[in-house]
């Protein structure tokens, strides 16, 4: 399996905060059949005031890391990536290697919580004209999609993906997101699964666990979500995404909490 989205380098933004916490989290990712690790630090998020660490910066880490695990006989090969926060800055990154997967083709996007910027459809639009396919990280645990999954439709049917974190499926990241993760499956709408790992203690690798229960719900294919999509995406390839249904009325009220009740 591949886990294209964690923060496991050591002391570099909210994820590891030691050598000694990776090596253990990594050792929790090879138990789960785990063998390529893409770290993902967060790019331009408002929480993080200290200055950007730079892609030379970033590299050195990772290498140093990846001494770390072969010394330590951990079979996993690091890679380096990042998750971007939305800003209307897009289009000037595509072409930043840090920022960027498989040789500008692909960019992992992370947006608030509590809500999505206005008009940021057509940015993302413009940023897959461009030649960068949007990856939206985690939208299960977006307020608006939450409140109606199938938001998600006209993301798709523009051109971008969409990841989910295994944390949500477990229900370690909470009741919504729980719940509105196994909405997205019912619907179609997912292409990933990222482990989001931060720590070795409430946020760790889930991928194995994960993968378990998406193929509860989206059969076999979610296998790929975990091998053959990352891989493609590392390698810069095309990921083709069959069609999914149309909602032309969002669900009642009424609808809503139905489903979440059942």
């Amino acid at each position: 399996m591949i886990d294209l989205h964690n923060h496991i380098l050591p002391d570099t933004d909210d994820g590891s905060i030691s050598l000694e916490m990776s090596l253990s989290m990594l050792h929790t990712a090879a138990e789960q059949g785990i063998t390529d690790v893409v770290n993902t630090v967060h790019f331009q998020h408002p929480k993080f005031s200290e200055p950007q660490i730079t892609h030379a910066e970033l590299q050195k880490r990772l290498g140093d890391l990846q001494a770390a695990i072969d010394q330590e006989g951990i079979p996993i090969k690091l890679h380096l990536g990042a998750e971007v926060f939305y800003m209307p800055n897009l289009l000037e990154l595509k072409d930043n290697p840090l920022c960027t997967f498989g040789h500008g083709k692909y960019m992992l996007i992370e947006f608030l919580f509590p809500q999505m910027p206005p008009r940021f459809e057509q940015l993302l639009f413009d940023l897959k004209m461009a030649g960068c396919t949007p990856i939206i990280a985690h939208p299960e645990r977006y307020r608006a999609v939450q409140n109606d999954v199938h938001l998600l439709a006209n993301l798709i049917e523009s051109g971008c993906l969409v990841q989910l974190d295994a944390g949500s499926l477990t229900g370690s990241l909470g009741k919504s997101a729980y719940q509105s993760s196994r909405e997205i499956l019912a619907n179609g709408y997912c292409q990933l699964l990222g482990s989001d790992a931060h720590d070795a203690r409430s946020r760790n690798f889930l991928l194995g666990s994960g993968l378990e229960l998406a193929q509860e719900i989206a059969g076999e294919q979610a296998l790929d979500w975990v091998s053959t999509n990352p891989q493609k995406i590392l390698n810069g390839d095309t990921i083709r995404v069959d069609m999914i249904p149309r909602y032309d009325q969002r669900p009642s009220l009424f609808e809503r909490i139905k489903s979440r009740l059942l």
